[in-house]
């Protein structure tokens, strides 16, 4: 759909004192400003983004007793099992935790559930089957805040209980004996907006600090953290949570880690992905490289061996773990592909772009696990919230559902107003699950569609593109480019800038590439200057491009891409549009 494209306004005097005061570049000045980012000081800091600056872990809610209960149950000689989720963030609270369990010579072991049998979450048989194995205390890490029930069959069993978790509470917490959340209530810790990941590497730090008798710790453990600072990087970046505060000095360090000190499993990943031949990382390859393979894993319901890819040190399992979970990622996208051929088609049949303020889309046989990828793909191409229901092809079952936000709606709190006609639901503001009988979904369709066109406005429903700034072609230098990468690492609330550049002319004929020719390829002239230009996921771009006759205005980040040694400025397009006469509409 349409995008309208705003082009955020900026204060020159502004731009140019802090360029002088902070002693950067013009662009990074402007792009500082636009992020409101206005003294040097806070630009300095947002640029060294120094280790330092993590708060010390015992200022996170319920670490202190979390510390104290574990050591006490290493010191019993008791068994601890850490109780995870299947995705990246997930996994990587995991490995983090039971590496650092494992240092500490404790008796632990852990488990993951299924995404497609267990769900997500603690769920009654798998307490029940932990509880019988002789365990003294679980951790959970990355779920749990919600698990009021199974808190209490894990009392009722013997067994003692921490919940370490980031996500939303439910109206009751769980009777656990330690509660471990940034946003625990009655607490003021000063960042929220940790993962999963995030408070696993602050407990496993306070842990390091406690066994070392003070705030430094030994080698081992210091060796050990500065790992554990790159699996947290991947949580960090997979679980999309805000870029700003602690979780940009994890994921700035946490590339640092990866590239030069990663756990024996990414370093294979690393090999069969061609990470290694970069010379740094960046959040984008772990956004689209590492943490895809590991989400794939889980949801092919082998979030297991993704834990095992983490910790592992056998360099033959090591290596045999990361060429399987490869091969997961290729089915994942085979299945996604297929999955989004259809929901498309369903789409573009049954959906009214001006009258719908939603979709509700379903199909038999949908992979449970895949679904969700195929909503975020959707959700923005229509800016509409998406559901998609897989139904189950013996109707024994009740169908699972997995929800993108867009417009800014709160799922949330949509499918709590619409919980009548759901088996259960849960999940973020931005994307949640749900379990439904086939039977109720015409009535679910028709009552969520309804509360959002309460929540969403007309002018909601306008996709826009927020572009930082307007530029030449011949301004992409690689030098301006690289003086760009100072902001990162970029991700959510600090996104990879977008910048814009109107009359530019195809040089070449598009191409389309890529497997199933999803990807886009293009020559880009404007004056002298030609560049090469990519939009991932848009191949069918190029049959639109065929038909257009005169130059185009095009949205772009502008990035450094690194080939068989040599490094080119690329342009990822994220819009075009054809040119007009007039700027009036940007």
């Amino acid at each position: 759909m349409a995008k309208q494209w705003r082009i955020n306004p900026h204060d020159a005097e502004m731009v140019e004192r802090l360029e002088q005061t902070a002693k950067v570049p013009p662009v990074v000045a402007q792009l500082l400003v636009g992020r409101g980012i206005y003294d040097a000081e806070r630009a300095r800091d947002f640029i060294d983004a120094k280790l330092t600056g993590l708060r010390q872990p015992n200022e996170l809610p319920g670490v202190e007793a979390a510390v104290e209960l574990i050591f006490e149950t290493i010191q019993a000689e008791k068994r601890i099992v850490i109780y995870g989720d299947y995705d990246a963030d997930g996994m990587t609270s995991t490995a983090i935790l039971y590496r650092c369990l494992n240092l500490l010579n404790a008796n632990v072991a852990y488990f993951i559930p299924n995404r497609l049998d267990d769900g997500y979450g603690l769920n009654d048989e798998a307490v029940r089957k932990i509880a019988s194995r002789g365990t003294a205390l679980v951790i959970t890490v990355d779920c749990g805040i919600g698990s009021v029930q199974q808190a209490r069959l894990a009392k009722e069993l013997g067994m003692k209980l921490i919940v370490t978790d980031h996500h939303e509470f439910a109206d009751e917490l769980p009777d656990a004996s330690v509660l471990v959340h940034p946003r625990l209530p009655g607490h003021s810790y000063p960042f929220g907006g940790l993962c999963g990941a995030g408070v696993a590497l602050k407990l496993a730090w306070a842990l390091c600090q406690q066994a070392s008798g003070g705030d430094k710790v030994t080698e081992a453990m210091r060796n050990f953290l500065m790992m554990a600072v790159g699996i947290s990087a991947i949580g960090t970046v997979c679980d999309v949570v805000p870029l700003v505060d602690e979780n940009r000095l994890i994921v700035r360090h946490g590339l640092k880690s990866l590239f030069s000190n990663p756990p024996l499993g990414i370093d294979y990943l690393k090999k069969i992905t061609k990470l290694h031949e970069k010379p740094e990382l960046a959040s984008e390859d772990i956004g689209f490289m590492l943490g895809p393979r590991l989400n794939a894993a889980g949801r092919l319901g082998q979030a297991t061996l993704g834990v095992e890819l983490l910790t592992t040190e056998s360099h033959e399992r090591a290596e045999a773990l990361a060429e399987y979970i490869h091969e997961l990622n290729s089915s994942r996208d085979s299945l996604e592909r297929s999955i989004y051929l259809a929901a498309n088609k369903q789409a573009q049949e049954e959906f009214d772009p001006v009258g719908d303020p939603a979709l509700v889309l379903s199909g038999i046989g949908w992979h449970a696990g895949v679904i969700g990828i195929v909503a975020g793909r959707l959700a923005e191409k229509f800016n509409r919230p998406v559901v998609l229901i897989s139904l189950d092809q013996l109707d024994v079952k009740p169908g699972m559902g997995s929800a993108r936000s867009a417009c800014g709606l709160n799922l949330h709190r949509a499918f709590a107003a619409c919980s009548h006609h759901l088996v259960s639901h849960g999940g973020h503001a931005a994307a949640a699950g749900l379990k439904i009988e086939a039977k109720n979904i015409d009535q679910f369709r028709a009552e969520f569609n309804e509360h959002v066109a309460g929540e969403v406005t007309e002018s909601d429903r306008v996709a826009e593109l927020r572009i930082d700034a307007e530029a030449p072609l011949t301004q992409m230098t690689f030098r301006t480019v690289k003086q760009i990468e100072q902001l990162a690492p970029f991700g959510q609330h600090n996104p990879r800038p977008i910048l814009c550049t109107t009359g530019v002319e195809l040089a070449e004929p598009p191409k389309k590439m890529g497997g199933g020719e999803r990807h886009l390829s293009v020559k880009l002239k404007q004056f002298s200057i030609t560049m090469r230009g990519v939009a991932f996921g848009q191949g069918e771009w190029a049959d639109e491009l065929e038909g257009v006759e005169g130059p185009i205005d095009i949205a772009y980040q502008p990035v450094i891409n690194t080939y068989r040694g040599r490094n080119n400025v690329e342009l990822h397009l994220k819009d075009w549009r054809v040119s007009v006469p007039s700027k009036s509409s940007v």
